[in-house]
């Protein structure tokens, strides 16, 4: 690994970008163990603790992980799917709540992608999903179900029908969307949708899916996002005239 000059500013932050960019690039492999505190320091020609800050940069990243005893050390992490999935949802909510994202845009983007998924899951229903959206749909007409968790059992409708695109990329991009941009809107909304009317169209895209029908699913959800884009609307409508 080639050690770049250092300006006299921020060395903890320029030492954990120039690792970070040996990660990033394949330089420093997963697994692989970086050198100790002692060795980093001497080579950069810094103190430890600079060392030390520049590694808690990384970690914060999950790009490393530390591991005590005598084989012990400082490796390159291997984030599972599932751990990048969730630092992407960490920062899309809070991009969220800072208004980075209007609900016109939110909806748009979860709209195309969302297309894209159920046409995928179409073409070769999964069994398991399928029976996991109905249970969903039973659970969605049950009267007695509060708002918290009728918007919760949304989110796990919406996450199984991306998941049965058995896309990993489509995946992982829509996890954001539907983890945490799903609840923000929901929080937004539904004051302002019938549950009634939502849950048919759950259902029209359930039976297009298990008959595998691409058109009437891609059909069913457009109807779907073209209804609560007009309940955002509703809600934005509504927030004004009480300011």
């Amino acid at each position: 690994m080639k050690i770049q000059p250092l300006m006299t500013q921020s060395l903890a932050k320029q030492i954990s970008e120039q690792l970070r960019e040996a990660i990033l690039s394949g330089e420093l492999k997963a697994d692989d163990r970086l050198p100790t505190e002692d060795e980093l320091a001497a080579r950069y020609q810094v103190s430890r603790p600079t060392i030390r800050e520049a590694l808690k940069r990384l970690a914060a990243q999950n790009l490393i992980r530390s591991r005590r005893g005598p084989t012990g050390g400082t490796f390159v992490n291997r984030p599972s799917l599932d751990d990048a999935s969730e630092s992407l949802t960490a920062s899309a909510t809070l991009l969220a709540s800072m208004d980075q994202f209007s609900l016109t845009e939110i909806a748009d983007a979860r709209h195309e992608l969302e297309r894209t998924c159920v046409r995928l899951a179409a073409r070769n229903p999964d069994k398991s999903v399928l029976r996991q959206l109905q249970q969903e749909l039973e659970q969605q007409q049950s009267e007695s179900l509060t708002d918290e968790e009728f918007c919760a059992s949304d989110v796990r409708f919406h996450r199984a029908l991306v998941d049965a695109c058995q896309n990993s990329m489509l995946q992982f991009l829509m996890y954001a969307v539907i983890e945490a941009m799903q609840p923000v809107t929901n929080m937004v909304v539904y004051r302002f949708r019938d549950r009634v009317d939502v849950v048919a169209v759950h259902r029209r895209l359930y039976q297009a899916i298990e008959q595998s029908d691409a058109p009437a699913a891609e059909s069913a959800l457009d109807e779907l996002m073209v209804y609560l884009k007009a309940r955002f609307q509703a809600a934005q409508d509504w927030k004004a005239s009480q300011s």
